[in-house]
């Protein structure tokens, strides 16, 4: 078949892909700053730092991260010092040994899979680091995901790596959305980090978007295919949420919409249509992570909390087998159904928590972190009602 072409309202889309990091990250310049006051030591003197990052989604902490470590091994080198980094989602990499394996294919994309434990692989990276003769900075995003996964044993072994040299040559960088993560550490790696180290991402005001998204249309589209007033409408519908993230994949959405109408430029309605087929924050990159009696699982615990703070165990599993019935598949047993209840808990998709004072005997209370229920079983129900068709 022939294909309609036109001119594009892009001019490098990359600009506005989740994955670009700008050269300068408007609005953060007193978070940086903070972190060249705490990783300083590390460029005069090879002492390692830690550093804890919090704040909502969209707020900057990952893309701060990456911009002031590249930066930072500029300060480095000049002080005669090699700086490395590596950027870890802990949640697309559960786990110690999967982390770890992560960071070795940083330095040798041959490294095996399989075959290697957890200590060997720390030997492994030891070596690495000696014969590369850098600082390695270790960025641990989502971290609260592997802590309630695997514990701290990884944050603590870090943390203490290179002693027996008399300094550390690894540092840390932990980011989650959630201040009170770092609780999740054990006496012995908490000692390591002092809440001092912790550093906030308060979400965007409207202007601050606004000045995000003029950055990015520059950088993205052709000059003239984007007005001000479609940059001011975009901002005020994120402005709700203070997240960069959902503006900018608005505005990477509503220029593709602008591509499919060979319009030549981006309108208010573009914009609107784009709102409508965008989720605020990673909720659908994160479903899609999911099996499907996850997310059986998950729609119940939506759909029965709606109207309630918390849910037992008992309530989830209970919804989940009514879900079952409903999408004809087979329900596990309740040993699989704590399993799959252990890993939207890890996820960060549900917080799962012993019940307090008020509850008879011992159960898990269930919650939603900040993701509305309607929101979540929507979203959800799209999804297996799509699979199912295809």
């Amino acid at each position: 078949m022939s294909f309609r072409t036109g001119p594009s309202v892009f001019k490098d889309r990359a600009k506005v892909s989740f994955d670009y990091v700008p050269d300068k990250l408007p609005h953060r310049d007193a978070q940086m700053q903070r972190l060249f006051s705490m990783f300083r030591p590390v460029g005069d003197s090879g002492i390692a730092a830690n550093a804890f990052l919090y704040g909502p989604v969209g707020t900057g902490k990952t893309h701060t991260a990456k911009r002031f470590l590249e930066d930072f091994r500029v300060y480095a080198n000049k002080h005669g010092r090699g700086l490395d980094h590596v950027h870890v989602n802990c949640r697309q990499k559960m786990g110690d040994d999967a982390v770890l394996l992560h960071i070795l294919k940083h330095f040798d994309a041959r490294f095996p899979d399989r075959g290697f434990s957890i200590p060997e692989k720390l030997d492994s990276l030891r070596k690495w680091i000696e014969k590369q003769q850098v600082h390695l900075v270790v960025i641990l995003d989502e971290v609260d995901v592997l802590l309630k996964k695997s514990g701290s044993e990884l944050v603590y072994t870090f943390s203490r790596f290179g002693e027996e040299a008399g300094k550390g040559n690894v540092s840390l960088v932990l980011i989650s959305q959630r201040r009170e993560a770092l609780d999740l550490l054990d006496a012995a790696a908490m000692s390591t980090f002092r809440r001092t180290n912790a550093v906030e991402f308060p979400k965007y005001s409207d202007g601050e978007l606004r000045d995000i998204l003029k950055i990015r249309v520059g950088l993205a589209f052709h000059p003239g295919t984007v007005d001000d007033s479609v940059v001011e409408l975009i901002a005020d519908i994120a402005s709700d949420f203070g997240d960069a993230r959902y503006a900018i994949d608005i505005l990477e959405r509503a220029g593709s919409l602008a591509d499919e109408e060979l319009a030549g430029e981006v309108t208010p309605e573009n914009v609107r249509t784009a709102k409508a087929g965008v989720t605020q924050s990673d909720l659908q990159e994160r479903l899609n992570e999911l099996d499907k009696p996850q997310r059986l699982v998950l729609l119940g615990i939506a759909r029965k909390i709606r109207r309630k703070t918390y849910i037992t165990t008992g309530d989830a599993e209970e919804a989940y087998g009514l879900v079952c019935e409903e999408f004809h598949e087979k329900r596990r047993a309740h040993t699989q159904f704590w399993k799959y209840l252990q890993d939207l808990d890890a996820m960060g998709l549900i917080d799962a928590k012993k019940s307090g004072e008020g509850v008879v005997g011992k159960t898990t209370m269930i919650s939603l972190p900040g993701i509305p229920a309607k929101v979540l079983s929507d979203n959800i129900e799209t999804t297996l009602k799509r699979r199912k068709a295809m």
